[in-house]
């Protein structure tokens, strides 16, 4: 909640979210004239847009098979890409282990059930990510397929091609033909072997100590158990150089003004940060981002909250910036987002942002000013998250106005779990002498904490007698609120 509530915070007085000037890094949008208009939600001036109808059946569609994730929340046009990012990745697993470009291509051109599978299991590997609209970046994909390619791979061996093909009827193993091993392992194997233990391990094979990536990290602070986690996960991180690739990123981080226990989160969370470039990625991103409006004051923060950003392509962020143009909202705005709440570059436009500004239109809401007042609504899922909210309130006598109005008046309303917030609020709201009206003027109530404010401040509020508005009782600080029963009670006693 603390979070939620920081994030929501250093909203200023009067947000402008005028006709947006032409920014530098990419074409004018035609900003919208009314908010309200229905032709927005149908069109963008840039980009071909998928049929609003469309777009509901997408989100009505699920995967054939049990493993596979609901993808309600994913376009065809995605599910095309990450297939074809399947195969390139297959593609090159094969090459691998000696096949020739060719039979790779005519091998991956009639396995499509076993493309499909791979999705499937990218899916079901990151599936609260794709539930949040979180899009994978491409080499989140690879390795994640990689990984599971590798241990296919260890499971059949050398009849793992008749599995891809043939997928999902495995072949019978033939184990009379399978050729006896050899009693001692060649030493192509045993080399093989040897740096397979020192990844994991952290153990030069050669020296017999510590690897200089072991120590490194030890040095800054972090647990030898850690270490090997990040490079179970993320065996590349092993190869990175030192001295080329580590050391130059976490120095980086440093001169931003970022404690190194944060840098060590970091680094544990997001790896391949340090497989980018720092001259030739990283820090023109940077720069590309501050052009939009990026505090640069504030790198540490905006990494540390989102280190992927600084992964993402150019035009995934642009797609993001156009969209926020669209709705109106100014560029000085887009900064400040930007700044307080990176992640919403990695939600997707059409499968996420989009979806959620029409919802949220349609109960009567300014889609731009929520967005910026708070963006992480636009990374719920809908139907898992959204609806529910709205229906409790609806369950409760409230209309879809007033619910659009309580949304408004407090962005952060539907990041609030049901069961852990909104109902035992709502159950002790019924025992406090208020109309429902009164939640409507102050939905900031579910803010509060129920046991350390909510309640003794009513308990509080009943033994002095007297009569305040909620937003009274639970808004002042202590003193003020002392200040104000005194002089109300004062009033009593006078009339």
């Amino acid at each position: 909640m603390f979070l939620v509530s920081f994030i929501c915070s250093d909203i200023p007085q009067t947000l402008q979210l005028s006709k947006p000037s032409k920014m530098k890094t990419f074409s004018s949008i035609q900003p919208l004239q009314n908010l309200h208009s229905a032709a927005f939600f149908s069109s963008t001036p840039k980009r071909t847009q998928v049929p609003f109808s469309a777009r509901v059946f997408f989100c009505q569609a699920k995967s054939g098979t049990n493993e596979s994730l609901n993808v309600k929340l994913l376009s065809p046009m995605l599910l095309v890409a990450e297939k074809e990012e399947a195969k390139a990745v297959l593609t090159l697993f094969l090459k691998k282990q000696g096949l020739s470009n060719a039979n790779a291509t005519k091998i991956i051109n009639r396995s499509d059930p076993f493309i499909d599978h791979l999705i499937s299991k990218l899916h079901s590997k990151h599936k609260t990510w794709y539930l949040s609209g979180r899009e994978l970046t491409t080499l989140e994909i690879r390795d994640a397929l990689i990984s599971y390619l590798e241990s296919l791979f260890e499971e059949h061996g050398h009849i793992l091609v008749d599995v891809v093909e043939n997928y999902p009827n495995p072949p019978v193993k033939d184990k009379s033909a399978e050729p006896i091993p050899p009693p001692n392992p060649s030493p192509a194997v045993l080399s093989k072997k040897l740096k397979a233990v020192s990844l994991v391990s952290g153990l030069d094979p050669a020296a017999g100590n510590l690897r200089p990536h072991f120590v490194y990290l030890m040095e800054l602070g972090m647990e030898i158990g850690q270490i090997k986690t990040i490079i179970r996960r993320y065996p590349a991180f092993a190869n990175y150089s030192l001295d080329g690739k580590i050391k130059p990123v976490v120095e980086f981080l440093l001169e931003l003004g970022m404690p190194k226990e944060q840098i060590l989160i970091i680094l544990t969370k997001r790896p391949q940060l340090c497989g980018i470039s720092l001259s030739e990625n990283l820090k023109p991103t940077m720069k590309f981002l501050e052009s939009l409006g990026v505090d640069k004051k504030q790198w540490a923060k905006v990494i540390y909250r989102f280190p992927a950003l600084l992964t993402y392509s150019r035009q995934k962020i642009n797609e993001s910036i156009d969209f926020l143009l669209e709705l109106g909202i100014s560029e000085e705005s887009i900064g400040k987002i930007l700044t307080r709440y990176p992640n919403i570059v990695s939600y997707s436009v059409e499968d996420n942002l989009r979806p959620t500004a029409m919802y949220f239109h349609s109960l009567g809401v300014d889609v731009g000013l929520l967005l910026f007042k708070c963006p992480q609504n636009f990374g719920l899922s809908i139907e898992a998250n959204i609806k529910p909210v709205t229906e409790f309130f609806l369950e409760r006598g409230y209309t879809l106005e007033e619910i659009g109005t309580m949304i408004s008046r407090y962005g952060p309303l539907y990041t609030f779990s049901l069961t852990g917030n909104l109902m035992p609020k709502w159950d002790f709201f019924l025992t406090m002498d208020y109309p429902k009206s009164e939640l409507v003027k102050f939905p900031n109530f579910f803010g509060y904490n129920l046991e350390r404010r909510i309640k003794p401040r009513y308990a509080r509020l009943k033994c002095s007698g007297v009569r305040l508005l909620l937003n009274q009782v639970l808004s002042l600080s202590s003193s003020k609120f002392e200040d104000v029963l005194k002089k109300k009670m004062k009033k009593l006693q006078i009339d």
